[in-house]
């Protein structure tokens, strides 16, 4: 997973993952241990993996919107992490769980160019809505939580608009391929 995984969020690690069929350990981003498209997680679990997800994410942008003088949509997508962790940490708060600590930044890795940021981003957000939809169908999930996860799969396909527009513009068609998302399937 190495490389994959460095250059872009834990949503574009999460990609890759998908693909081989494991999942980060709950308790360490780095740690691949399980399948998450059948996954059995406890709310912990969950919410630990959905706000590691956030706090890579918005990192990375960070370093991207630093590194090449960036702009939109990564500074409205920054603005859109920090939401969702603003989101997450109550329903930590509600359950009794510890907010683990964001240390993300010290782990960023930037790819070679920008055209290169908006095709790992649109795989990102598609491992991301994949992974929350996942959480949904096979996890028991309080309704306060499912409503937030709801609200993360609406924002991870803004995102993803937002960086199929960017490989358009910045890398050119993306020819016969097409990205497909359960329950909203995307064609291109």
């Amino acid at each position: 997973m190495g490389k994959m995984k460095k250059l872009m969020t834990a949503g574009a690690a999460l990609t890759l993952v998908l693909a081989l069929g494991i999942s980060a350990c709950a308790s360490d981003a780095d740690a691949a241990v399980a399948d998450v498209s059948t996954a059995d997680y406890a709310v912990e679990e969950m919410l630990v993996l959905a706000i590691q997800d956030e706090y890579n994410g918005k990192a990375e942008y960070e370093a991207l919107i630093e590194t090449f003088d960036a702009g939109r949509p990564f500074t409205n997508i920054v603005k859109a992490e920090q939401n969702h962790i603003d989101a997450l940490i109550p329903l930590f708060e509600a359950y009794g769980y510890a907010v683990p600590e964001d240390n993300t930044a010290d782990n960023v890795e930037i790819p070679a160019t920008l055209a290169e940021t908006y095709a790992i981003g649109v795989e990102a957000e598609i491992a991301n809505i994949e992974l929350y939809e996942n959480f949904l169908a096979n996890n028991d999930v309080p309704e306060d939580v499912t409503i937030v996860f709801e609200n993360l799969i609406e924002a991870s396909r803004n995102h993803l608009a937002a960086f199929e527009r960017g490989v358009d513009r910045e890398g050119g068609r993306r020819g016969e391929q097409q990205w497909q998302l359960k329950g909203n399937r995307r064609n291109r």
